[in-house]
């Protein structure tokens, strides 16, 4: 297997300039009479479900929901019709629980991916193919193969594609990250990043399987494994299913919430379109905290505890987290809001961008939204703030980190090829064994 088909820097490089293809019934941003976005929407769980109201609310036109579980696409396409008779719209949504059926529409501008990890990249690439824009959930692939092979795609048939790592539309972190870039906290040394365990073999007991899941398609390309309700609950759960925790379908919390914190020290360190040179894990084989990723420039990033993102310089410190921010220089706490007693988190960024960054050289992508970033983007054709570059990047960051948890191994790291160095490493540590017939699309 080639995990190297284009390398990263010149994705990255080549990423301005490559042509984006204008999708099924869209005009360029100058026409004032832009077309509301029609769209497919795959995997109706409870993170689709919030970014199927929020696509709706910004106009999109929803022809197809499309989920392994009968009452999860149904309700989904109840909540779709409902929408459209309020705002009297003649458009007929379509319940499948196939993810062919909404890729291969010709009428269809965009795809939005919600599904579990081990999905994420096949309907991805599909849809790419087929033509449309794509707004993917994060970690944006299960695997490192998966994360070159998107990238590839992506500019291969000329697409816009938004990772769903919405930290980035945040205030907070693009200021801490600004901050950083500009020197506030001097020379940056290192970076300690706040999220829970890495995966684990799937070990579940088998339950009774209901009528209504298509467990064979829920599984696809993860080997053959008994229904457990908790990876995919039946009905219409509000809460967020357990599937995350195992290495079959996801990467535990450092794929899931580790794609948003190791996004930011991506961010924070200027490092999209590149990434670590090196893997340290954790002295302890048992250790879930300690894993360190090496950067050429010397900054080491580890998993730790403490406040979501914490960047440590010469002369300061920033941490940062959703709803949470602080910047010390030296000694002294400058401005804090990390606990119910401090100041709203808003006025402690506002004042510190004020008093720091007015006149700063580095000025970062202001993003209105993380959906309306992509809306903007996909009329404009252009990269939106998480572009398959930032999201394959950071999903990157996470399979080595959890390589380093799984083989316990210090391994090297190539970020211009995508592929292991020095002799290090396994190269069937970066894809996984795709089951028949759900093999990943040559």
């Amino acid at each position: 297997m080639k995990t190297s088909r284009r390398k990263f820097i010149k994705a990255a490089a080549g990423a301005a300039v490559a042509p984006l293809i204008l999708p099924h019934g869209l005009r360029a941003a100058d026409n004032p009479e832009l077309e509301p976005l029609t769209m497919g929407f795959i995997g109706m769980g409870k993170q689709n479900g919030s970014l199927l109201r929020n696509f709706l609310s910004h106009n999109a036109r929803v022809v197809a929901v499309c989920d392994v579980d009968t009452n999860r696409r149904n309700n989904a396409k109840e909540s779709v019709d409902a929408h459209n008779a309020e705002n009297n719209l003649d458009i007929e949504c379509v319940a499948t629980g196939k993810y062919e059926d909404v890729v291969g529409r010709e009428d269809i501008d965009a795809v939005c991916i919600a599904t579990p990890d081990h999905w994420h990249a096949i309907p991805t690439v599909a849809a790419l193919r087929s033509g449309k824009d794509v707004y993917c959930e994060k970690p944006l692939t299960h695997n490192i193969f998966e994360a070159v092979t998107v990238i590839d795609e992506v500019e291969k048939n000329g697409r816009v594609l938004q990772t769903g790592s919405m930290q980035r539309s945040s205030k907070e972190f693009r200021v801490a990250c600004e901050l950083v870039r500009n020197g506030v906290i001097g020379k940056v040394e290192r970076v300690v990043c706040k999220f829970g365990d890495p995966g684990v073999p799937c070990n579940l007991p088998e339950e009774e399987m209901q009528p209504g899941l298509d467990w064979e398609r829920w599984l696809g390309p993860a080997p053959v494994g008994p229904y457990n309700s908790m990876l995919s609950p039946r009905g219409i759960h509000t809460h967020f299913p357990r599937w995350r925790n195992y290495r079959e379908y996801g990467g535990g919390m450092v794929t899931d919430w580790g794609a948003h914190q190791l996004d930011i020290a991506q961010w924070g360190l200027g490092m999209d379109g590149s990434g670590p040179v090196e893997v340290i894990p954790p002295e302890d084989p048992n250790a879930k905290r300690g894993c360190t990723l090496k950067y050429a420039n010397g900054i080491s990033v580890t998993h730790g505890d403490g406040v979501g993102v914490e960047f440590y310089g010469s002369n300061g410190l920033v941490q940062v987290n959703r709803g949470r921010f602080a910047l010390t220089i030296g000694d002294e706490v400058k401005y804090q809001s990390l606990s119910k007693e401090d100041p709203s988190v808003t006025s402690q960024y506002t004042l510190a961008e004020r008093e720091y960054l007015v006149d700063a050289e580095i000025k970062l992508y202001q993003s209105p939204g993380h959906v309306d970033d992509f809306l903007q983007a996909v009329a404009n054709r252009t990269k939106p703030i998480t572009s398959e570059i930032v999201g394959a990047g950071s999903a990157i960051c996470c399979h080595l980190m959890n390589i380093g948890y799984y083989h316990h191994q210090n391994v090297k790291w190539d970020p211009v090829k995508s592929e292991f160095a020095g002799g290090t490493g396994d190269p069937k540590w970066l894809t996984r064994d795709y089951r028949a017939p759900y093999t990943f699309p040559a």
